[in-house]
Parts: structure tokens; sequence; C-alpha cells
């Protein structure tokens, strides 16, 4: 590295969030960037460990060292090519990630202050836009066609790699615009999807075939093409079937999601259709980041109070001994949305929801205690019998999804994504589009 020492004397910093109530006015990004200077700073910190951690916690196998040293020396086209080599698309991992090179970070394991890794990679991608050093290529053709079925990240990632391969692509999307999870299932304030449609502009110019509006059942596939790659998510949401499931005012957390972003994206929906929190007391059932999301559109939108509870206990501030590293730190997360204002609660399960003239006004919840298993693994839940209701107009399920039951198929079909595996992170499902193209340029290329 051109500065070993660096960390010693530049403390780490982060862009941040624009003030709150600026942001929670419109559906733009929230996160702020840092100057050019301030970003080579950063990358500074970075001590190009003997055995890098952060490359090894990365899904994608990302070298943060080596574009961080390119980046601190300002090779900002060297950066985005040390990148690129393993990562398709840093502009959508660079917001949305949750970075668990960061959480590997010896800087982190040492003093809590993990070099910016997650936001120096989205400012490299967006230095490489900037500058033109992207743009589109052409690849030597091998007479072979290749269908993937989704859009999502890891459909984008195996498509694209399989581009690269010289494999004529066509991607089957069943909804109306590119970009799956991405496209419906983030807020915009956390990833404006222009960004989506620079990168798939970019993808198009290089020969790919986007056919949006294509319903396609996996069990009789489109003829015509010498493989496939089933990139499909995990589209059943985990239901809550307790006594009044049947109000009004209760939806799954993507409804809403995907209704506000093409609302954004300018679709209109009849007052019946719209699924608005405005002027509403929202509780949000779940506590992971589809739950953020929503206290964040609801804040938007202009509810008058919102809940978020959770049936797990509340973790640890800061650092938990439970879960050391190399597990993943099951401590409290505080996101920009939460910030925005909510109420959080914790250890509570849902008894029933309860309505009138057909419409939900509350759920009544119960306090639960977790107790050791004897047998070791998942805690026991034990009810307490302290029970309570609480009020609400607009109710949001975010529990989580179902993992699809995927059919036996054919030898040249592949399976990547949350198809494959359930529910996971982006970063994820764009390791495993990479792999399943690597997969189908090795089987069509011993055929």
């Amino acid at each position: 590295m051109g500065n070993p020492k660096a960390f010693l004397t530049i403390p780490r910093q982060e862009a941040g969030y624009r003030p709150i109530h600026d942001r929670i006015a419109d559906f733009g990004e929230v996160e702020q960037t840092l100057n050019t200077s301030e970003r080579r700073q950063q990358a500074s910190r970075c001590m190009d460990c003997g055995v890098p951690f952060c490359h090894w916690a990365c899904p994608l196998g990302n070298r943060p060292p080596e574009f961080q040293d390119a980046l601190y020396k300002g090779k900002w086209r060297e950066a985005y090519e040390i990148l690129t080599t393993t990562n398709d698309f840093p502009e959508f991992t660079g917001r949305i990630c949750p970075a668990l090179c960061e959480k590997s970070c010896v800087l982190k394991l040492t003093m809590d202050a993990p070099v910016t890794i997650r936001e120096d990679e989205g400012a490299i991608a967006e230095a490489a836009f900037r500058e033109g050093y992207i743009v589109p290529r052409t690849y030597p053709r091998k007479g072979k066609s290749v269908a993937v079925i989704g859009s999502g990240p890891a459909g984008l990632a195996a498509a694209n790699q399989l581009n690269h391969r010289g494999y004529d692509v066509t991607v089957f999307e069943r909804l109306e615009y590119v970009g799956g999870l991405l496209r419906f299932g983030i807020p915009n304030f956390k990833l404006n999807k222009a960004i989506i449609d620079r990168r798939v502009g970019i993808m198009e110019a290089e020969g790919i075939t986007f056919k949006t509006n294509s319903d396609i059942d996996v069990t009789n596939l489109p003829d015509g093409f010498d493989a496939y790659c089933i990139c499909t998510g995990t589209p059943q949401a985990r239901d809550l079937n307790i006594p009044g499931r049947d109000l009004k005012g209760i939806h799954f957390a993507l409804e809403m999601l995907a209704q506000q972003n093409r609302v954004l994206a300018g679709q209109t929906f009849s007052k019946e259709e719209r699924i608005s929190a405005k002027g509403k007391r929202v509780l949000v059932i779940g506590g992971g980041d589809t739950g953020s999301d929503c206290i964040g559109t609801s804040n938007r939108h202009g509810a008058t109070s919102v809940t978020q509870i959770e049936i797990m206990p509340k973790p640890p501030v800061g650092d938990n001994p439970a879960t050391p590293w190399p597990s993943w730190p099951m401590v409290l997360k505080t996101s920009s949305s939460h910030l925005e204002g909510c109420e959080r609660r914790w250890s509570l399960a849902s008894n029933k929801f309860i309505g009138k003239d057909g419409r939900v006004t509350g759920v009544e919840v119960e306090e639960v205690e977790w107790v050791p298993n004897p047998e070791g693994g998942r805690p026991t839940m034990k009810p307490t019998g302290k029970k309570e209701v609480i009020k609400a107009d607009l109710v949001l399920l975010a529990m989580g999804f179902l993992k699809p039951q995927q059919p036996e198929f054919a030898n040249n079909v592949f399976v990547a994504g949350d198809a494959a595996t359930g529910a996971s992170l982006v970063v994820r499902c764009i390791a495993s589009g990479r792999k399943a193209a690597a997969d189908i340029d090795s089987f069509l290329s011993k055929k």
C-alpha cells in the first residue's frame, strides 16, 4: 500500500445521510457522498492485510485491498477494472450490500472502525460511469443461445456473464420492468431505479435481449435455446395466518413497496387500489430490512405513527459475545428509516387481528420469552400471558419469504439466486448468477 500506516492517523469517515427533515419529503437516495479527496483518504486506511478477511467474507470474492490501493493512488479506472473482475454490478452492491467485508475487516475486529469498503466500491462505480470508462463492448459469438428466466440480481449477473462468454442471451421477465427484487423490492431512497436502467442499457447495447411481461412456466420452458437459467426469486411471502387475517388494511410488505416504486415510475392506481400510510397508524410486523423499508416508505407517505414489532428478542448494541467473528454479528441494526421516526419493540408475538366494519383497527400481541433449548439449536419460545392491543389502521407483514420448491429439471436447466437457496442477499444472488453462468458455459462447451 502507498501508506500502510494511514489507519493510525485517519479516522473512519462515512458519507452519512441527508438531513431527516429533507429526505422524508421525497424518495431520493438518502445516502450522501464524500468528495474525491476524502474518498481517497478513506481508501488509504486499508492495511493490505496478509490474510484479507474482507476478501474471504465476500460472497463474490471481491479484492478490497487491491482496488483500495488503486483508489488511494487516484487510479480510478484501474480500481474499477479490479472491482469488475469479480462483481458485475458494483453500483448496486455499493448502495445496498450489508457489507460482509466490513464485518470481517481487521480494523472492525480490533477497533470497530472498518475501512469504508462499500462506500468506496460505490464511489468507484459512479466515477467509472461519470468518466466514461463504461462503454458497450462486443464479444465473439459461439452460436449457442441461453434463456434466463427472471431479471433480478441473479438473472442479470448470469445474463451478463453468459453474454461476455459469447452466448446469445434472452432474459424473460414476467413483470413490466427489468430488475426483479432490485426494481420492486427496494425503495428508491436506497436504490434509484435510474441506476438499474443505466446498467440494463449497457447490457442491451452489448447484445442481451430483454423481454418483459413474459410470464414463463418453468415446467414448460420456451423452445429454441441450448440451456436455461432459472432465476425467479422467492415470490411467496411468509403469511401470518391468525384470526382476522381477512380484514382490509393488512398487506404483505412487497405489495406496498412494489406499488410505491410503480407510482414513482409514473403508474397510477385507483383510491381503492392504492396502499397509502397517509394519516394512518402503521404497524410493521417483522424486524428485518424489508420492515425497515416499510417504515421509511410509511414516513414518506405521512403516517401518523409507525410501530415495528419483532418476535425475537432485542439484540445487544455494538457487540454480541454470543456471535463472535467469524459469525455474523447479531447486534442491533438502526437503519436510516429507523432514524426517521418509529417505535421499535421486541419479543412480541401476534395473536389476532382486531377490526371494525371489515377493516383492521389493531393487533393483539403477547410478550414472549426465549429460553435455551436443552437439545441445542434455536431457543424455545414461551408465551408469558402478557397481552395488549396495538392500534393500527395499516398492517404490513414483513416476515420473510418461503423457499420455492423447484421441479426436477432437465440437465440443461440451471437454477440460481433465491430460486435455488431461498431469500438471501443481493450480493449472494449476483455470486450465484455468476456461478450458474460458469456452469452453463462448462456444460455447453462439453456438448
